[in-house]
């Protein structure tokens, strides 16, 4: 990913724990702009997605140089350049191998395509599943993955399948030319460079929460949001 700023190339690249944090200042400047606000300041927007002013005015700047001293950032301008970063002026198809009840729910949920992800074929192993209608997308055999991923034009991939299979199910996905892989299965999956992906453990998560609930410390998550592996 690129940023407006000078480099040994021309760029700077974006470290992978502020590309994390510009999901939600985009939330953050929605809502702003939903309430009409056109500026804010970078202390205020730092209040509103939980980090410190220093940390966002570092994040931005890697966008390139878009306040204005004493006035703050333009909101639109901002929302568009923070969007355009994060490769949201399109959408993005996306595919779901694994339609157990995490599969499911995230097959129901209504916010993927509101954000520009729209899933577009799911996928699953049960024959007992192949035929159904998830929001009314029908679940496929994952044995014909390759063909879905290429019929639909699938940038990403979701697997939420066990841990067991989710080897499998990622090669497929390599090999179809899905090059953006969200794990959530409980096992880490190798991939050829070029294929970035994230993993998701929930109960990572929340081991992560017990550390600081046991000793009744806020912790400043921000900085945990590190891709679990981008090649």
């Amino acid at each position: 990913m690129r940023a407006g700023g000078p480099g040994a190339d021309g760029y700077n690249s974006i470290p992978a724990a502020a590309v994390a944090r510009l999901p939600i200042y985009r939330r953050v400047l929605l809502e702003l702009l939903s309430t009409r606000t056109t500026t804010v300041s970078s202390t205020r927007l730092a209040t509103l997605a939980g980090v410190n002013a220093a940390k966002v005015r570092k994040d931005l700047s890697y966008l390139g140089s878009f306040g204005i001293r004493g006035v703050g950032y333009n909101v639109e301008h901002l929302l568009y350049e923070v969007s355009r970063e994060l490769g949201l002026t399109h959408d993005w198809p996306v595919l779901i191998a694994g339609l157990g009840n995490l599969g499911s729910a995230l097959a129901n949920y209504g916010g993927f395509l509101e954000r520009g992800f729209p899933v577009r074929a799911l996928v699953d192993a049960d024959p007992a599943k192949v035929g159904r209608e998830i929001a009314g997308v029908p679940v496929r055999h994952v044995d014909e993955l390759e063909g879905i991923a290429s019929e639909h034009r699938i940038a990403i991939g979701i697997v939420a399948t066990p841990a067991v299979a989710a080897q499998d199910v990622v090669d497929r996905m390599v090999s179809a030319g899905i090059g953006s892989i969200l794990n959530f299965a409980p096992v880490v999956v190798n991939t050829a460079d070029g294929v970035s992906v994230r993993n998701v453990d929930l109960a990572v998560e929340l081991q992560v929460l017990s550390f600081y609930q046991r000793r009744h410390v806020p912790g400043d998550l921000s900085d945990l949001l590190e891709p679990g592996r981008v090649s």
